[in-house]
């Protein structure tokens, strides 16, 4: 998908069409008597009617074909690991770490089939709460498409690129970039070869951009960094085409008989987009003390309590570390809220040995965390010059106000949880003395 084309922005109103068919877009209103090229006009709502202007998300799309030309859904059996019972396991507040997920070499996995769900809270069928599922998986899906009703899919590429088709157009993923498909929307991907990542599923409303507050105007993620893709159709029979839907906590499946990639030209501002990690402008201590891993926000999920969120994606990039008689790297911690993390590439500074690429760890909401043996020892007595840290590297968090329960799989299934991850805080010294300096 080499030369792909993008609009700039975020939560914007955009406007594209195909040049294939230019003046496809109606002037002046959504829905004329008769659109032009004989295409049906049809409205994806991703907010209520009647929310504020502020909050309204909509996007008109102008197509060969409406959506509603589909043969019945039935229930899917394509991908057994996916589901929100979070009651199968006992809780467990442990600390939890997983080694890299190991991606299917025997037989054809598409994106849909290859959906694992590793831990989440809450329900889809009140809209409240949210799921981490990580895809394994080494084809392309063929004649399908994926949608999702139950909330929006931020996914993060670890190992491979995704060429993703949307009703909106086309966008190229790569490691280090993200993209996030909004709810109802449909989608295809395309991979070559083994390909691995994370997905982060919000029930309760769509992502933002973190207030900036003290920050000022500019800074963390850019609105102008924010890329949507432009209007591509194609007019393509298909006897059997299968559109995937996740409803409710399953997949069903229908059969249509054409490509629902046939959208002309759209208009709105409800629309997937992707973004480039390597662009997020860092904010971080310049005198002393580890700042709040808050200021590394680069999208949120806002719960109705001020200052709370269902879902924070947070990341460590490359940056100076230049704090005075200052611990830098993390510092030991008990949290209100729950803290996935992931490794995109490279080594997290904090536990540079088992924490890998393709891998994960979930700290609970009040469980402790920090900085394993090794990083405390060399910290504690590293000459404090200027350095640049995380280079090569791009560590990501998942944190969320939610307490989440992992599922079967990511307990018994998978064999990828780490039975001795507590032990690498085992061999902390007790450095207690009689001593006030030591």
């Amino acid at each position: 998908m080499a030369n792909l084309k993008y609009l700039s922005g975020f939560g914007s109103e955009f406007s594209s069409e195909d040049p294939r068919r230019p003046g496809a877009l109606p002037e002046g209103q959504n829905s004329p008597q008769r659109c032009a090229y004989g295409l049906y006009a049809e409205q994806l709502s991703g907010s209520a009617f009647t929310a504020s202007r502020t909050e309204n998300r909509r996007s008109w799309l102008y197509r060969i074909r409406p959506s509603v030309i589909h043969k019945p859904f039935v229930r899917s059996k394509i991908s057994e690991h996916l589901t929100h019972k979070w009651d199968d396991e006992e809780p467990n507040p442990n600390q939890s770490r997983w080694l890299p997920f190991d991606i299917p070499t025997q037989g054809s996995v598409d994106f849909a089939s290859g959906l694992h769900t590793v831990c989440g809270a809450g329900d889809p069928r009140s809209r409240h709460g949210i799921a981490i599922h990580v895809y394994l998986c080494n084809t392309s899906m063929e004649n399908s498409a994926f949608y999702n009703s139950d909330g929006d899919f931020l996914i993060v590429p670890q190992q491979g690129t995704l060429n993703i088709t949307t009703e909106f157009g086309k966008m190229e993923i790569r490691p280090n970039e993200i993209a996030v498909i909004q709810q109802g929307m449909r989608f295809a991907v395309a991979v070559d070869g083994p390909t691995r990542g994370y997905i982060l599923e919000v029930f309760d409303g769509h992502f933002k951009l973190p207030d900036l507050g003290p920050i000022g105007a500019n800074g963390l993620a850019n609105p102008r960094d924010f890329l949507t893709p432009v209007a591509y159709y194609e007019d393509k029979e298909v006897p059997d085409f299968k559109i995937i839907n996740k409803y409710q906590g399953a997949l069903f499946e229908a059969v249509q008989g054409h490509s629902p990639f046939d959208v002309v030209a759209w208009h709105g501002n409800y629309v997937p987009y992707k973004y480039d990690l390597s662009k997020f402008m860092v904010i971080n201590s310049v005198s002393f003390d580890h700042c709040d891993p808050s200021i590394f926000t680069v999208l949120t999920c806002p719960s109705t309590k001020p200052g709370v969120a269902i879902a924070d994606f947070v990341i460590f990039p490359p940056r100076w570390s230049v704090q005075e008689n200052t611990f830098r790297p993390p510092y030991y911690h008990r949290n209100c809220m729950s803290e996935f993390m992931g490794l995109i590439l490279g080594s997290y500074e904090a536990k540079e040995g088992g924490f890998l690429p393709g891998g994960a760890s979930l700290h609970s909401m009040m469980t402790p965390h920090g900085p394993d043996a090794q990083c405390f020892v060399g910290a504690s007595k590293e000459k404090l010059v200027p350095q640049k840290i995380a280079v090569g590297t791009q560590a990501f968090m998942f944190e969320s106000s939610l307490s989440m329960a992992i599922t079967k799989w990511g307990v018994e299934t998978c064999k990828k949880l780490d039975g001795n991850y507590y032990q690498c805080w085992h061999n902390l010294p007790k450095l207690f003395s009689d001593k006030i300096d030591i």
